[in-house]
């Protein structure tokens, strides 16, 4: 199961000050070295976090399963196709959002949405939808002609212990809806060292993206300790 780390917010601390410290490649190169599988950076409208100076950076400079996760709109189509990544994930992105809220309603999106997944996949892109764990949404991944989805987790994340089980039964049912299907299946969205465990149990989860967990962690234990917790726990939860 591969571990993707989302590095979107060592791109914020550095723009708090303005200046290129912390600098997202050297975070690119640092997590690969220490137990991730793959970089998820998510390049938005309004270049809040990472630029896309730092996307062609880790692009060239980092070997690894680059995960680009953008909004279906043509500047970031034509982005995503002169990038060349090996996966993106179309989400939804609204200016005043603090963070992706949920996921996208595939059943209403309009005929870009197609047209963006056929030229990406048409590249060689393996494309992705991030969406809610509802079967009918996954089905329309498929029919739209994504090869993923990336399930939302936040939910289940943010919930009390005791509020999680009727969540996580919701997302199992989706990752098996997923499998049947035809597509891979990811999680992502919230998720921490003690959330991460029941999500990489299942069988059908291929991929989590973490991000903003693991770089507020590593403010006291470092990023290489954070990702190989991490990485410890995932194992731990497939019996590996």
């Amino acid at each position: 199961m591969r571990l993707s780390v989302n590095i979107d917010h060592v791109a914020t601390l550095r723009n708090a000050r303005g200046g290129h410290f912390p600098c997202p490649v050297e975070a690119a190169k640092l997590c690969m070295a220490t137990g991730a599988d793959g970089i998820t950076m998510h390049l938005r409208e309004d270049r809040r976090h990472v630029r896309d100076q730092d996307v062609l950076r880790v692009r060239a400079e980092v070997p690894t399963r680059l995960n680009f996760e953008m909004a279906a709109t043509a500047e970031m189509v034509a982005f995503a196709l002169a990038l060349k990544p090996e996966a993106c994930c179309i989400v939804p992105e609204k200016r005043q959002e603090l963070t992706t809220e949920g996921g996208l309603d595939v059943l209403r999106a309009g005929p870009f949405l197609a047209e963006a997944i056929s030229r990406m996949a048409g590249a060689g892109i393996e494309v992705a939808v991030f969406v809610e764990a509802d079967a009918a949404q996954i089905e329309a991944c498929a029919r739209l002609g994504a090869q993923a989805v990336e399930l939302h987790t936040g939910a289940y994340a943010d919930a009390l212990p005791a509020a999680r089980p009727p969540l996580l039964q919701r997302l199992a049912a989706g990752a098996r809806a997923a499998r049947a299907a035809g597509l891979h299946c990811h999680a992502g969205h919230g998720l921490a060292h003690d959330t991460v465990g029941p999500i990489a149990a299942m069988p059908e989860m291929e991929e989590v993206s973490i991000g903003h967990f693991l770089i507020s962690q590593s403010v006291f234990v470092g990023l290489p300790e954070a990702i190989r917790e991490m990485r410890r726990r995932i194992n731990l939860a497939r019996g590996e």
